[in-house]
């Protein structure tokens, strides 16, 4: 047997880097941005030829829907994770809705740049990833909207969503660890909420 690579070495080969690949983009990308992060950067990162990417995407965008999907796989998996452990423990709707907002919170805090890249790079910035990236942040907002949907409260739940999903996701602009924790600012949100909606009835 000669010591030539088969093709299907070479693409286990090739597989093993992506992990890699996608933990340095997201690095990138939450750092630099969208359009300040280029391909060259990436390969670089990794010690690749900016070519050699390209056996694993087709374009920038490609790569950028990949860090995205798994920027909002992590956020999934913890609000779904928060949510069981709500409906075991019983709570009410409002208790629900804020136990998914500490978990959502917590997951954008933890200092992973997949969860950041979410809030960091807009669908607008990447026109040809735009509908795919919009098509991942709103089935992950599916959860939130089920959460208020499930309120005790008057309509315009949709306006009621966004504005809490805004106000969690610019947390990380201003967190400061040890002034307040993702427990206590989720809490404030939501009885700012409910409070304000029995205020107003």
């Amino acid at each position: 047997m000669n010591g030539a690579a088969t093709p299907q070495r070479r693409q286990q080969r090739a597989d093993s880097r992506l992990p890699r690949i996608l933990d340095r983009a997201a690095g990138l990308l939450r750092d630099k941005g969208f359009h300040g992060t280029s391909m060259r950067d990436i390969a670089g990162s990794v010690g690749m030829l900016p070519g050699s990417l390209y056996c694993h995407f087709d374009s920038k965008e490609d790569l950028l829907v990949a860090v995205y999907a798994e920027g909002v796989r992590r956020l999934g998996e913890a609000v779904d994770a928060a949510l069981a452990a709500g409906a075991a423990g019983g709570l009410d709707p409002w208790q629900r809705l804020e136990a998914a907002c500490v978990a959502h919170l917590q997951a954008l805090l933890d200092g992973s740049d997949y969860t950041q890249v979410i809030v960091r790079v807009q669908p607008g910035e990447a026109p040809g990833a735009a509908l795919r990236l919009v098509a991942l942040r709103d089935g992950y907002e599916r959860r939130f909207r089920a959460l208020i949907d499930a309120l005790p409260i008057p309509a315009r739940r949709d306006h009621l969503r966004l504005l809490l999903l805004g106000a969690l996701n610019w947390v990380p602009s201003w967190y400061r660890p040890g002034k307040d924790s993702p427990r206590t600012i989720a809490h404030g949100f939501v009885a700012i909420l409910r409070d304000g909606i029995r205020d107003g009835r």
